[in-house]
């Protein structure tokens, strides 16, 4: 029985689609959205904007406020609570770390370019093979 139900979420429609299915899926389940704020590397774009900001806490929180936003409307049209949290690091490392005490991970499926997945990884598909739980993948 899934009692625990883990939806990491970025701002994509696809992870709409997950918390959507996450929520119709297992109505009983406590269901947690994740944030997952890329942590500070070498590579520009995000990450690099939270490596030099003053306050990286603030930084993060204000990044996953919109999400988290969009996260709670689809809860409220659903008719369901959800639990929010926020953490730093790499997307998938950080998920699979996080998934422990839960049930099941559902994530949404993103259509990246090849090059994008040989140079960056793929996010659901490193979840899927090295979570420690059972992994539903929406496209």
């Amino acid at each position: 029985m899934v009692s625990r139900v883990l939806v990491p979420m970025d701002d994509s429609e696809m992870a709409d689609a997950a918390l959507e299915f996450a929520l119709s899926a297992f109505p009983s389940a406590a269901v947690t959205v994740l944030h997952v704020a890329g942590g500070p590397t070498s590579y520009m774009g995000e990450a690099m904007s939270l490596a030099v900001a003053d306050d990286v806490d603030a930084a993060v929180a204000d990044r996953a406020e919109p999400v988290f936003e969009r996260a709670r409307a689809i809860a409220d049209d659903a008719d369901r609570e959800i639990t929010t949290e926020i953490e730093l690091g790499s997307p998938a490392k950080t998920i699979i770390d996080h998934a422990e005490g839960f049930d099941l991970v559902v994530l949404g499926s993103h259509s990246s370019s090849l090059a994008s997945r040989l140079l960056l990884g793929n996010v659901a598909e490193t979840v899927a093979r090295d979570a420690p739980i059972p992994v539903t993948i929406v496209r």
